[in-house]
C-alpha cells in the first residue's frame, strides 16, 4: 500500500525528517528480513515509509 499524494502535500511536519526516518526504518526491514515485506509485494521503502507516515513507527531526532 502506498498512500495518497494528498496526504503527503498536506503534510505539515519536517519533510526531511519523515524522509530520513523512513530510509533508516527501510534499512531496518531490510536488514532484519521482516516478513512484512512479502506481504507489501517486496517494496520495503513503501512499506518503511507507510509505517513512519502513519505513525505505526515512531522516531525522534536526537540532538546532539
Amino acid at each position: 500500500m502506498i498512500f495518497p499524494l494528498r496526504d503527503l502535500i498536506e503534510y505539515g511536519d519536517n519533510m526531511y525528517e519523515i524522509t530520513a526516518a523512513s530510509s533508516r526504518r527501510s534499512y531496518q526491514l531490510s536488514m532484519l528480513k521482516d516478513p512484512e515485506i512479502e506481504d507489501n509485494d517486496g517494496k520495503v521503502v513503501s512499506l518503511a515509509a507507510r509505517q513512519v507516515f502513519t505513525q505505526e513507527v515512531e522516531f525522534r531526532i536526537d540532538s546532539q
